[in-house]
């Protein structure tokens, strides 16, 4: 296996926003040859056990679209268990940098499609959800709800070197593999890592984790490029 890029490089990057004109927030993002369709939309109601708080809600869904795989996805994988805690990951990390009462009374339900996976489809969904939650926000004047950015990335280790941003390749080989959800300050939001192979010390956790926030705060000024034309 030979990998293209340094080992704190991340895969190429790019967002288009505005993809859909049928909901207020929508971003398509690629990570290299991962690519994800994330829409925002806006509901004028929260769930039953929120009404009457004056507080509001973001929730999230994940799936990996039939074509998203060279072997076709099931569309019953959809509602499987995978896809549920993806979705319940996603939905915490905007969670995390939305202020739940300057939202007022609205829910938002950011959709996650998944088009092309080569590795990384979660953590590009939600630094992409975090775009097309802003834009949605953006087109009702209320981007005061949001009070910090969110991004993630992988990282793993691959034959004893620690690498950022893992391609399917690199991540079905790795010995370790992470990862990091982090806010535009950076902190930390959520750690899932695993010990595929050997387990891993406290000193390669270290250095994972400060290659994470290396890649995440180039992806955090990605969001800024992004969404500088709304703020």
């Amino acid at each position: 296996m030979t990998r293209e890029r340094a080992a704190d490089e991340l895969r190429p990057v790019r967002v288009e926003t505005g993809w859909t004109d049928t909901t207020p927030g929508s971003v398509l993002i690629s990570m290299g040859g991962t690519r994800v369709l994330c829409t925002a939309a806006v509901e004028d109601d929260v769930p039953r056990w929120m009404r009457g708080s004056g507080k509001g809600w973001v929730t999230a869904e994940y799936a990996m679209l039939p074509g998203s795989s060279p072997e076709r996805i099931h569309r019953g994988h959809i509602e499987g268990g995978r896809a549920k805690e993806i979705s319940r990951l996603i939905g915490r990390a905007l969670r995390a940098v939305v202020d739940l009462k300057g939202l007022g009374e609205r829910m938002v339900r950011v959709d996650c499609d998944v088009l092309q996976a080569d590795g990384g489809t979660r953590t590009a969904a939600i630094t992409g959800a975090w775009i097309a939650l802003h834009d949605a926000l953006a087109s009702l004047g209320a981007t005061n709800a949001l009070i910090d950015r969110v991004a993630a990335v992988s990282v793993g280790i691959v034959d004893g070197e620690i690498l950022l941003d893992l391609e399917y390749e690199s991540d079905v080989a790795a010995e370790v593999d992470m990862n990091v959800v982090m806010s535009g300050r950076g902190l930390l939001i959520e750690v899932q890592g695993t010990a595929e192979g050997a387990p891993f010390s406290r000193e390669e956790l270290d250095d994972m984790l400060d290659l994470a926030a290396l890649g995440i705060a180039d992806l955090v000024e990605m969001q800024q490029r992004a969404t500088s034309a709304e703020e």
